[in-house]
């Protein structure tokens, strides 16, 4: 087999004599610096790279072949729940190296599975690129920090990155709840404890009723899926433990209207008193294609919850962080836009994508000009 900057080649006699062998599949994923693979019946499988889809040249999937694959890494037991259940989330090891995140579900009444390649190093938040703020927000004693993003943007490692710095730095102990556990993190000056939901404990409120009773310091969940989940990391957060968590949001204000329009409208209230109180800092992201070498880079917002934030969640005037994160930006503060105009003065993203994700295409077509004129000088 042969891997190209873009493509997998197989010979004709290794095709002709080649099984569907998700190892195998999998192993070329990583030879081919892929992030994701999916499987889906009657197609070959598809690679993921720097966000473009790649059919690799092997035979085209059977219904068997999907359900043996997944046979193959969940188990008898397992299968069984997911014919049920259609849908199962779970990690796999390649080696000791290489590690993935699963999900195996239903569509058109064949099996797909999706798979995330999960690097083998946690990196740090300066391989990441990310904003030196980010560093900070892992030196607080308490209260809740969030990292939002849609799916794919890199929530999971941010998170593994800011604890991985905090195991590094500190003799604390830190407990995750994930599903499922994607980054094998080691002892270092920490004592880390990693739980997967279905493996580990039944689900997230489960782990979280637990857990403080289990001597942490710092914890981390891996979403706030619902409301009893929500309900119960805010309430930790509270007790004076340091809880970093996710949500599929795009930026820091709907992250605060998500959190509190889960509630019943005669607990708002007091969910906007709570979470003003406890909440510290939101990290909002989306990952952009490099334009400089291969790979991706993350424009990131960044909320800090100062007396002024507060008060606007305590009083219902979410409308009002934009304007506090645009003046802030001596405290670290600073929004989606002004991110992407620093990654695109930086060299490290296209003008397109730039003016495309932004929360004003117009408006950041007349910011990127001069830039663009001062770069063809």
């Amino acid at each position: 087999m042969v891997v190209s900057a873009c493509v997998i080649f197989i010979t004709h006699s290794e095709r002709e004599s080649l099984m569907l062998d998700v190892k195998s599949i999998l192993a070329w994923a990583i030879e081919a610096e892929a992030s994701d693979v999916h499987i889906n019946v009657t197609m070959p499988p598809v690679l993921r790279r720097n966000t473009e889809l790649i059919i690799m040249d092997l035979p085209l999937v059977t219904d068997e072949d999907a359900r043996q694959m997944v046979l193959d890494m969940v188990g008898p037991e397992k299968f069984r729940k997911f014919e049920v259940n259609r849908d199962i989330d779970f990690s796999t090891c390649l080696d000791s190296s290489h590690r993935f995140r699963v999900n195996a579900h239903y569509q058109r009444e064949t099996i797909a599975i999706s798979f995330r390649v999960i690097p083998s190093l946690v990196p740090t938040i300066d391989d990441l690129n990310l904003p030196p703020i980010v560093k900070e927000l892992t030196d607080l004693p308490r209260g809740l920090v969030l990292v939002t993003g849609h799916t794919g943007s890199g929530k999971s490692t941010t998170l593994a990155a800011m604890i991985g710095l905090i195991n590094s730095k500190y003799k604390k102990r830190i407990i995750t709840l994930e599903d499922p556990v994607e980054y094998a993190l080691e002892n270092n000056q920490g004592m880390i404890e990693q739980r997967e939901i279905g493996s580990d404990c039944p689900d997230f409120a489960s782990g979280l009723r637990h857990v403080l009773r289990q001597d942490p310091d710092i914890i981390m969940v891996g979403e706030m899926r619902d409301l009893e989940t929500t309900s119960s990391t805010i309430t930790a957060a509270e007790t004076g433990h340091l809880v970093f968590s996710t949500l599929h949001t795009v930026n820091a204000p709907q992250t605060v209207e998500r959190i509190i329009d889960i509630y019943p409208a005669n607990q708002q209230n007091q969910i906007r008193t709570m979470l003003a109180n406890t909440i510290q800092a939101v990290i909002s992201q989306t990952l952009f294609r490099r334009v400089d070498r291969p790979g991706m880079v993350p424009c990131v917002e960044i909320l800090l919850c100062t007396s002024a934030v507060r008060s606007c969640i305590r009083e219902n005037r979410i409308y009002e962080i934009p304007n506090i994160i645009e003046t802030s930006r001596r405290f670290g503060m600073q929004n989606m836009d002004y991110s992407i105009t620093q990654m695109y003065s930086g060299g490290f993203i296209d003008r397109e994508e730039a003016i495309s994700w932004s929360t004003n295409p117009a408006k950041m077509a007349k910011t990127l000009a001069p830039l663009e004129a001062a770069c063809s000088k």
